[in-house]
């Protein structure tokens, strides 16, 4: 009791880019010495340990550095008009550039900071990056995930997981920009206008860049994507944290996706009965054993469930757990719009990313889709701009939307969309029923269901075989809960393909 902690400002600062290991922490800690007395220590108040949730109050330590290249900038001088303008530089709209500019097309990429590095922490299928050629961007890997269905059930998935190192990912993307006479240009744009064969974008400084076609890849926020109707999107919400902890109950070879369980709600009426109606689960990856990122997430809600909610369910999970809390490296907030309708298409400005709807409905997922189909829409726009043709206007909005969004694909998103419908009405229990019959499938099924890669007919035998795996009450749920959501996804599956 009454035990303080103090963070040395001698040490070393951190160093993001270093790799992680699962047998030693990636970051150079600082020393942590301890004292029972409640003074000031060298100036500063120190943070008490003696409650389990005190890591709400810690700050992160880790202010991530700007990456160090020297990118060729686009100056208003210049008068330059583009082939494509790509409004972002997040994961998809960097990737995008890389993709297009192989082909020679010329490309903008306007952004408010484009070498900082991106603020959330990503995990992959290891397999979905080693297809893409992207392994070397993972920072750490596990060979297997589990996932605890509750106190007496536990899932081994035979498939290894890694995260994403968000610094190699990004400056192996920027090289390959850089090297294909990418241009840049810092700052935020503010308006798009279209003619019929060019587009401008009115950035926040005053410029004006004009080109044949414009991508925006500025994220779920963006004011530029057009839909024809109405956005009843489901939200995934989660508090995440890189920590040094003191320990931890999990084995460094295995993942966490998945911790359903609640006995740490036992002496938490209130967090339990809402819990037991909204769950959420903790999905963890331990580095070494006092070094790990544990984040308490809701799959999906509609409304998204409160942030604190999120935040108290958590404390009281790693007090459970006997996880005390030494230092926050990273925090992060995340909000991930899900399902709802695909933007209308075509429209005059192509959408990648989060604001194109290629967020996996029933999962959240995404940056391995985006990875994969940045090649694509690539293609389809080279074979616009790079011909000696040079197809513009509506014709090149259709062909690009449509390599992105073929029938096939947007019939395949209303499944997702009605499995994202179905985990939205289904409890604590449900979940757990639902999950334990989901990973009992063959591999091919649920890996291919998490890797969008299952076709409609394979969606639809996935749908009759989770059935015959489920349990009697999972079966209960399924038919008087289901009826409503699966006629809407025959109805837009209908509307897609009369379209």
């Amino acid at each position: 009791m009454g035990t303080r902690l103090m963070l040395s400002s001698q040490t070393p600062p951190l160093k993001p880019h270093q790799p992680l290991h699962s047998n030693s922490p990636s970051f150079p800690l600082t020393k942590i010495h301890y004292t029972p007395s409640r003074k000031l220590i060298r100036g500063k108040r120190v943070h008490s340990t003696s409650r389990y949730g005190n890591f709400l109050d810690l700050k992160p330590e880790h202010q991530p550095e700007a990456l160090d290249f020297d990118l060729p900038w686009c100056h208003p001088s210049d008068r330059a008009r583009f082939d494509v303008i790509i409004i972002g530089a997040g994961p998809a709209g960097v990737r995008l550039a890389e993709q297009v500019s192989l082909y020679g097309v010329k490309v903008c990429c306007v952004d408010p900071d484009p070498l900082s590095v991106w603020p959330n922490n990503y995990g992959v299928w290891v397999d979905e990056f080693e297809n893409l050629g992207l392994e070397d961007c993972l920072d750490k890997t596990w060979p297997m995930a589990c996932v605890y269905v509750d106190d007496n059930k536990t899932k081994y998935l035979d498939r290894c997981y890694g995260r994403v190192s968000r610094r190699k990912l990004k400056e192996r993307l920027i090289e390959g920009c850089v090297s294909n006479g990418v241009r840049f240009h810092k700052a935020k744009a503010w308006e798009v206008k279209h003619q019929e064969f060019e587009s401008s974008v009115l950035c926040d400084d005053g410029v004006e860049l004009k080109g044949s076609l414009v991508i925006d890849a500025s994220g779920f926020g963006s004011r530029f994507i057009e839909y024809d109707k109405v956005r009843n999107q489901g939200y995934q919400i989660a508090h995440g944290v890189l920590v040094e902890v003191e320990e931890h109950p999990f084995d460094l070879d295995k993942m966490v996706l998945m911790d359903w369980r609640d006995s740490h709600l036992g002496n938490e009426p209130s967090l339990r009965v809402s819990n037991s109606r909204f769950p959420t689960f903790l999905y963890a990856m331990p580095f070494s054993s006092n070094l790990i990122f544990l984040e308490e997430t809701s799959l999906v809600s509609r409304p998204a469930l409160s942030y604190m909610e999120v935040k108290r369910r958590m404390v009281a999970r790693l007090r459970h757990l006997g996880i005390r809390v030494k230092r926050v490296l990273e925090d992060e907030k995340c909000l991930i719009p899900m399902g709802g309708p695909l933007p209308r298409i075509p429209q005059n400005v192509m959408a990648i990313g989060g604001t194109s709807g290629v967020v996996h409905p029933s999962t959240g997922y995404m940056v391995a889709r985006t990875m994969a189909v940045a090649p694509v829409v690539a293609f389809a726009i080279a074979e616009c701009l790079g011909s000696t043709r040079m197809i513009r206007g509506k014709q090149l909005y259709a062909k690009v939307w449509n390599s992105m969004w073929p029938i096939e694909k947007r019939m395949v998103r209303e499944f997702y969309s009605f499995g994202m419908e179905t985990l939205l009405k289904l409890d604590l229990n449900g979940s757990r029923n639902f999950f334990n019959a989901f990973f009992d499938l063959k591999p091919y099924y649920w890996q291919g269901f998490l890797s969008s890669k299952l076709t409609l007919k394979e969606l639809v035998w996935l749908s009759l075989s989770l059935f015959g795996h489920a349990s009697n009450p999972s079966k209960f749920d399924i038919t008087t809960k289901c009826p409503v959501p699966l006629a809407k996804m025959m109805g837009n599956i209908a509307l897609e393909y009369k379209a």
